[in-house]
């Protein structure tokens, strides 16, 4: 274990017993964060800050720290290593104040981009007194002279120095490409092997794509006959793949629901990458449900039948690297659970959080807006592999409006200056250009050109209005039963269990046609609900199906009869393309029903007040159905003029201005704290193994668990979970850990071991 004299490490021993020697370290960083900032023009500004991230680490005390654990097995106390390198980099960089942030990427490689008012202050301590860190500095220099050379990296050729939030994303995107490239490299010092997915080319993946989406069709039409809708499916697809020739920009893909608007995307996707060089293709989506049944339709359409994996499903909300810090019920603290230094990383956690190098994406709203806004390394490492590619916003309508300005100038510097195609994917398109971000000089193409006819065509339902004091959940769920088949959709987890038991209690005998479907079931649960309700329809048995709001995205089923409680007309909708979806029945026979039960829970509790007021004006009884494209647009422009500052300053904005303005300000933690989209009533994952489960697959979920609980968070072990996560609100996970229904897995992640009903999932206590 001795080191050589003259030489310096970075990392100990791996299983080969060789140490990581600190400047093959340095150098490969270096090369990685080059290789992945070169697209935007900023390799040479990503590789210095990359050569440089350890410099710290030269110091003789880190240096015999790192000795004497390798050889003791004990953990020893190392100082601080993020000061030295970032000390270098500001003193050739502070005649160019644009770059000079750039030394926050060194300085929190490890904990996190800080507000630049507190490292720039931290910087200056140092440049007056450089004690601290010379001698890392020095000896450093010793084995890699480099560090002392060479002017300033060149800013990319794009930026504005005067423009604070084009310096911001550039911070942001040359941070996440050193900290890819540390972890990386030294992953693959402590696990050789292959780190980097083999680069696939996107005119194969497109031309995979379209040849199973073809064999797809032709099977479906075998088995089921050719109709008027397939064929006009397939002329919008058509159209998609002539407007993806258009160059890299801004595109809508406005479509009614059921108008293949899955496909459609990914098809457009693929052929404009690979017609433009794009290195991947992202699609976000605001539910869960709907990355499950994309990433199945996907994976069918662009996984290899032998090989690594194309498509990579990535969006629950667990973070490894962070121990939890659970209320102590008996002392009232916050502890860690396990005993140890409270906020203390899992090393190889760090190593093994997915970094998006699969070139096709399926995930949600929440991980994309955390991966663009977040501030620490595990949420950031990806944020540089959205450069050239294209990125799916399905269900754009579904943005939250508290947020808007931020989303929207944040993905504006992504289409300007990082080479990104956006597509936003809704059958209700908002009106997005009436808000300041994107009001001028960001031109927004159509991927069909007129939405109008199609949707006029492929009206397929007839709208009712129920409202008054005798309206209640038990009412409708009573009319609901009285079909044989019928969808009913709520605002909440509760009156979804609620209408759950309603039906329930009439069924004494537990009919398996009456189900249930909300987040507070497992992702393999909820897929196996979908499933079977989707062949009772098919086979003409009866079914009453309560669903929350996750169902009105994406899901395939097709009702004759739908009820939703009162919400947005978009909500309202999408709620409705899940009734008379292929368009066998005449429209009238088809009705959705918009009702407002007095004992349900206030949309205004779930949904935009002012949403909610610039609907009441334009969309109910006597007015504009929510399917009316005039009667839309005016709606998302009022809801907006109801909301947003006049400027991207104005604190009395409600759109999310402030958050812009500490954008401005390079106040990274405190815009991460704010872009923070899932609150606390959806925001903690537990896994739960289900007793119905077959054994070997119990077994399987239980050795991926007891692996986290280890200390191995590998990307396999992750996935493996995916399908066996719920979610709850995070006061119930407190009370469930007092009441040992909730044990520690990893990081914030934990497994449920208390009740699971068969249909509901986890129930809310009483």
């Amino acid at each position: 274990m001795l080191v050589p004299e003259g030489r310096l490490v970075a990392h100990s021993p791996g299983h080969r017993g060789t140490w990581h020697w600190y400047e093959d370290h340095a150098r490969g960083t270096g090369e990685l964060a080059r290789r992945f900032a070169d697209p935007w023009g900023g390799g040479e500004l990503a590789y210095r800050l990359g050569r440089d991230h350890d410099t710290g680490k030269g110091a003789c005390a880190w240096q015999e720290g790192l000795v004497e654990e390798a050889t003791t097995g004990r953990k020893i106390k190392r100082p601080p290593h993020n000061d030295a390198g970032a000390l270098l980099f500001a003193r050739t960089a502070e005649p160019f104040p644009a770059l000079l942030p750039c030394a926050a990427v060194i300085q929190g490689h490890h904990t996190g981009l800080s507000a630049w008012s507190e490292a720039r202050l931290r910087l200056k301590a140092l440049m007056a007194d450089s004690s601290q860190v010379d001698e890392a500095i020095h000896r450093v220099a010793a084995v890699m002279p480099e560090i002392m050379d060479g002017p300033c990296p060149a800013a990319p050729d794009w930026l504005d120095p005067r423009d604070k939030t084009a310096v911001e994303m550039l911070v942001r995107m040359t941070y996440s490409a050193v900290v890819d490239a540390d972890r990386l490299d030294t992953a693959a010092h402590f696990r050789p092997g292959a780190h980097i997915r083999p680069h696939i080319e996107m005119p194969a993946l497109w031309e995979r794509y379209e040849a199973r989406r073809q064999e797809a069709i032709a099977e479906r039409q075998r088995a089921k006959g050719a109709s008027w809708l397939d064929k006009l499916r397939e002329n919008v697809y058509q159209e998609a793949l002539e407007a993806a020739v258009g160059g890299p920009g801004v595109y809508r893909l406005h479509l009614p629901t059921g108008a293949g608007k899955t496909f459609t995307g990914g098809g457009f996707a693929l052929r404009h990458a690979s017609l433009h060089g794009l290195r991947r293709v992202i699609v976000a989506v605001p539910f869960i449900s709907i990355t499950e049944q994309n990433a199945a339709e996907y994976r069918n359409l662009l996984d290899p039948e032998q090989g690594p994996p194309v498509v990579l499903e990535h969006h629950s909300s667990v973070n490894l690297e962070v121990p939890p810090q659970r209320a102590s019920h008996s002392a009232g603290t916050l502890t860690n659970v396990r005993g140890g230094r409270r906020g203390e990383p899992n090393r190889w956690a760090k190593l093994a959080t997915e970094n998006w190098d699969a070139p096709f994406i399926v995930t949600t709203t929440v991980r994309l807006i955390e991966t663009i806004f977040g501030n620490t390394p595990w949420a950031t490492r990806r944020l540089h592999r959205l450069a050239n590619s294209v990125i799916i916003l399905d269900e754009v309508q579904a943005l939250p409006d508290r947020l808007l300005t931020p989303i929207l100038s944040g993905l504006r510097e992504l289409v300007e200056h990082y080479g990104v195609t956006l597509v936003l994917s809704s059958a209700t398109q908002p009106e997005l250009a009436a808000l300041n971000p994107w009001r001028s000089g960001l031109p927004q193409r159509d991927v069909v050109a007129d939405a109008l006819p199609l949707f006029e065509r492929l009206r397929r339902v007839r709208y009712e209005w129920r409202t008054g004091p005798d309206v209640t959940l038990a009412s409708v769920a009573s009319e609901a039963a009285e079909h044989d088949q019928a969808l009913v959709v709520v605002n909440g987890t509760k009156d979804a269990s609620r209408v759950h038991r309603i039906w329930l209690s009439a069924n004494p005998d537990e009919d398996p046609g009456v189900l249930h479907l909300s987040t507070r079931m497992t992702g393999g649960h909820r897929r196996e609900t979908i499933q079977a309700t989707k062949r009772r329809l098919e086979e003409g048995n009866s079914v009453l199906l309560v669903s929350t709001s996750l169902i009105e995205a994406g899901v395939n089923l097709d009702f004759p009869r739908g009820y939703r409680a009162r919400s947005t007309p978009e909500s309202e909708q999408q709620a409705a393309g899940r009734v008379n979806r292929e368009g066998r029945r005449p429209a009238d026979d088809s009705v959705m029903t918009i009702f407002d039960p007095h004992d349900g829970l206030n949309p205004e509790v779930v949904y935009n007040t002012c949403a909610l007021a610039a609907a009441s004006r334009r969309f109910g009884d006597g007015l504009a159905d929510p399917d009316d494209l005039d009667v839309l647009r005016s709606y998302y422009q009022h809801r907006y003029r109801l909301q947003a500052g006049q400027h991207s300053e104005d604190p009395n904005g409600a759109t999310g201005e402030a958050i812009e303005a500490l954008r401005a300000k390079l106040n990274y933690p405190e815009v991460a704290r704010r872009m923070r989209i899932i609150d606390n009533e959806h925001s903690v994952a537990v896994v739960v193994i289900r007793p119905q489960l077959e054994e070997e697959t119990r077994q399987t979920a239980q050795k991926a668990v007891d692996q986290l609980r280890r200390g191995l968070p590998t990307p396999a072990n992750y996935r493996a979970l995916q399908e066996h996560m719920a979610s709850i609100p995070e006061r119930e996970l407190d009370l469930a850990i007092s009441a040992d229904h909730a044990i520690e897995v990893a990081g914030d992640l934990y497994q449920w071991v208390g009740p699971y009903h068969p249909q509901r999932g986890i129930e809310s206590p009483a």
